[in-house]
C-alpha cells in the first residue's frame, strides 16, 4: 500500500496538481486500493489532523504579522533598523536583514515578512543603487528568518506532528537565526563595498533615539510576545492571540491605520493563508496516518540505521535530502510528513527532538528561496517587479552562506540548546 501511496503521489506531482491535493488523493487511491478500510478514515483523519490546541496559533501568527503590514508597526521597524545600521555602507541592505529578524520574532511567516519588509525596502535599495535582482535577492533569502526566529509556523507544525514542546523548539531556534542574520549582514556588507553600492546609505536616516521614540510601540511588539513566552505569562498558542490584540491596539488606536477597508482586505489575506496551510496539514495527516499504518516508520528506521553508522553520517545524509526535498515540496506539508518518520531514527542516534526540529527547519526554510517552487523569490518578484530568472544568479552566494551556517546548526548542537536548556532543563 505505501508504495502505491508514493508511486500515485509522484504520479500526481509530474501532473503538477498541487501539493496538498497530491497527498489527498495519493490518501484516497491507498484506502481505496486496500479493501480493509472504510472511506471514514479519510473523514476522521483529516479531522484529527488539524484538532490540536497549538494549531490555533497558525491563524492568529498569519494575521498578526498581516496586521502588522497594514498598521505601520513593520515601516516603523524599518526606520529603526536603519537608524542602528544604516551609517555604514551597505548599510541599507543590513537594514534589511536587522528588519527581517525584528520582524520574524512577531510575525512567524516568511511570505508575510518578505511582503511587509520588502515592499519598503526593495524600492528603497533601488533607489540607493543597488541592482534590483540583488535586493530582490536579498529580502527573499532575509524573510526566511520569519520561520527560523521564533515564533515560527514550521516550528509549531514539526513540534505537533512529533509531540515536541513547542517552547522548547521555539527557544532552540533563537541561536541559529542570530547566526544567520550575523552572516548574511557580514555577506552584504562586504558586497557592497567590493561593489561599491551603498555609499549614501546613511542619507535622510534617523539618529537613533528619534527612531527608537517614534517605534517604541513596534520594538515592544517582540519584547511583550517572546518575554511573554519564556517568562511563563502564556503559552506560545496563547501568544499568538496577545499578538493579535497588541497589532490591532497599535496600527488601529496608536498609528490610525487601521479602517475598516484595511481591516477587510487583511482578515480575507489572513483567511486564504490559513486556508491554505490547514488544508496542507489535513492531508498530510492522513497521508501520515497511512504511512504509520503500513510500518513505514520502522521500516524507515531500520533501513536507515543500516545505511548510516553515525549520527554525522545521518545528519549529513539528512540535509542532502531536505535540500533536496525542500526545492519541490511546499516546507509545512514536507515537515508534517517527513518529521514523524525521521526524528524517531534521529533519536535512535542521539539527536535531541529539539536540535533536530531546528535543522529542518533551517534547511527546508532554504527550499522558499530556491526554483522552481520558491515562494519567497515569488514574493520578492512581485515587489520589485523583476523576472525570476534573473534573481538566480545573485540569489546563488545567500544560499550559500545560509547552507554553511546550517552545517555550523547541525554538527553544534550547543548552538541550538544552550538556551533552551537554561531556560527548560
Amino acid at each position: 500500500m505505501s508504495q502505491l501511496m508514493v508511486l500515485s503521489m509522484l504520479l500526481f506531482f509530474g501532473l503538477t496538481v498541487p501539493v496538498a491535493v497530491s497527498i489527498g488523493l495519493a490518501s484516497m487511491v491507498a484506502v481505496g486500493a486496500d479493501g480493509h478500510m472504510t472511506w471514514l478514515v479519510i473523514a476522521q483523519q483529516l479531522y484529527a489532523a488539524m484538532d490540536k490546541y497549538p494549531l490555533v496559533a497558525v491563524p492568529f501568527f498569519i494575521l498578526a504579522g498581516n496586521l502588522m503590514e497594514a498598521g505601520g508597526i513593520s515601516e516603523r521597524m524599518v526606520e529603526f533598523a536603519k537608524s542602528v545600521v544604516g551609517g555604514v555602507q551597505g548599510g541599507l541592505a543590513c537594514s534589511c536583514v536587522l528588519t527581517c529578524m525584528i520582524f520574524a520574532a512577531v510575525a512567524g511567516s516568511s511570505v508575510a515578512t518578505t511582503f511587509a519588509v520588502g515592499s519598503i525596502l526593495i524600492p528603497a535599495m533601488v533607489k540607493h543603487g543597488y541592482p534590483p535582482p540583488f535586493a530582490a535577492s536579498l529580502q527573499a533569502s532575509a524573510a526566511e528568518l520569519g520561520v527560523i526566529i521564533p515564533p515560527s509556523i514550521p516550528m509549531i507544525l514539526f513540534a505537533v506532528s512529533t509531540d515536541t514542546s513547542v517552547g522548547e523548539v521555539f527557544i532552540s531556534g533563537i541561536g541559529p537565526g542570530i547566526l544567520i542574520v550575523i552572516a548574511m549582514m557580514l555577506y552584504v556588507w562586504l558586497y557592497a563595498r567590493s561593489h561599491g553600492y551603498g555609499t549614501h546609505d546613511g542619507d535622510n536616516r534617523l539618529p537613533v533615539w528619534a527612531a527608537f521614540k517614534k517605534a517604541w510601540w513596534a520594538l515592544l511588539m517582540p519584547v511583550i510576545i517572546l518575554g511573554g513566552i519564556y517568562g511563563g505569562i502564556f503559552t506560545p498558542t496563547e501568544a499568538s492571540a496577545v499578538a493579535v490584540v497588541y497589532a490591532l491596539f497599535v496600527g488601529g488606536f496608536i498609528y490610525r491605520r487601521l479602517d475598516a477597508r484595511t481591516l477587510s482586505r487583511t482578515f480575507h489575506r489572513s483567511v486564504v493563508s490559513t486556508a491554505i496551510i490547514m488544508f496542507i496539514i489535513a492531508n498530510a495527516g492522513v497521508f501520515g496516518f497511512l504511512l504509520n499504518r503500513a510500518g513505514v516508520p520502522m521500516a524507515l528506521g531500520e533501513w536507515l540505521s543500516h545505511l548510516f553508522h553515525s549520527s554525522f553520517a545521518f545528519l549529513m545524509g539528512v540535509n542532502a535530502a531536505l535540500f533536496i526535498i525542500g526545492m519541490f515540496i511546499e516546507t509545512s506539508a514536507s515537515i508534517v510528513v517527513l518529521a514523524p518518520l525521521l526524528l524517531p531514527v534521529a533519536t535512535q542516534f542521539g539527536v535531541d527532538p529539539a536540535h533536530f526540529g531546528v535543522i529542518m527547519v533551517v534547511n527546508l526554510a532554504l527550499g522558499m528561496v530556491t526554483p522552481p517552487f520558491g515562494v519567497n523569490l515569488f514574493a520578492a518578484c512581485t515587489v520589485a517587479n523583476v523576472p525570476i530568472e534573473r534573481l538566480i544568479r545573485p540569489l546563488l552566494p545567500f544560499v550559500g552562506v545560509v547552507l554553511c551556517c546550517l552545517m555550523v546548526i547541525t554538527y553544534w548542537p550547543d548552538l541550538s540548546l544552550y538556551l533552551r536548556d537554561l531556560v527548560y532543563r
